[in-house]
């Protein structure tokens, strides 16, 4: 079941983006007060990217028990290592090159293609990764804060409307054929493991994606990005032009 929906609106994507990074350190300073390891999913896109580069250079940064900190990915591009559309290379650029307590072990990034491993091979090596770090009986890690982007279709991770990865259950991670948005192979996180993190963090920037921000906030089934909801928090991240047309304030 999901828990608490919360909508917070800034003035533009620079703002947003700054915002959203000290808003994340300081969750994750609340969250080392009271239980170890923390574990984060990262995201990619321009304001996610942006976002991580704002916790670079926070200075809240520091205080952060980095090696109590476990660090994952929402979804990712099946392309080569250190590709540079790879939203682990862009996030190692932004925001992991810099954190030099963060040890190389707490970073879970997903497979990348080699010329021998297929998307769905690739799609199970990282659901075993998953399974790893899970408690006992369960398939993941429960995910304190999960970071979304999302899409002018209303797409989150590389869960795309209509496509039949968004109905792959009873799994943890989905290998991705055909996606509308290229490169046609993605690795995602199933809608299930998704709808299993403590708190969904949405975070959207951009008059492109008024119409995807209603429809969510509608609850539109059509729309992915409406069915990302954490079971103690759902926490959208808005600037005024995402936020263009009707939303309720937190």
């Amino acid at each position: 079941m999901s828990g608490q929906r919360l909508v917070v609106v800034h003035p533009d994507a620079q703002v947003l983006a700054q915002a959203a990074a000290a808003r994340l350190l300081t969750r994750v300073l609340d969250l080392q007060s009271v239980h170890s390891p923390v574990h984060l999913v990262l995201t990619g896109g321009t304001v996610g990217i942006a976002m991580l580069a704002a916790v670079a250079t926070n200075p809240v940064r520091d205080a952060v028990d980095w090696s109590g900190v476990h660090l994952w990915w929402g979804d990712e591009r099946f392309l080569p290592d250190g590709d540079p559309d790879r939203n682990e290379t862009q996030a190692r650029r932004a925001l992991l090159d810099h954190l030099t307590t963060l040890p190389a072990e707490n970073v879970h990034p997903m497979p990348a293609a080699d010329g021998t491993l297929t998307v769905e091979a690739a799609a199970e090596r990282y659901a075993g990764e998953l399974a790893a770090f899970a408690p006992e009986g369960e398939q993941a890690p429960v995910f304190d804060v999960t970071l979304l982007g999302m899409g002018p279709d209303a797409h989150v991770a590389s869960l795309f409307p209509g496509h039949p990865a968004l109905e792959v259950t009873g799994v943890t991670t989905v290998g991705v054929r055909s996606s509308p948005k290229p490169p046609p192979e993605r690795v995602s996180l199933t809608v299930e493991t998704i709808q299993a993190s403590r708190e969904v963090w949405i975070v959207a920037a951009g008059a492109e994606k008024a119409q995807a921000v209603a429809d969510g906030l509608a609850g539109d089934p059509a729309a992915p990005v409406s069915a990302a909801v954490g079971t103690a928090v759902t926490l959208w991240l808005l600037d005024s032009a995402a936020a263009a047309q009707d939303v309720t304030l937190a």
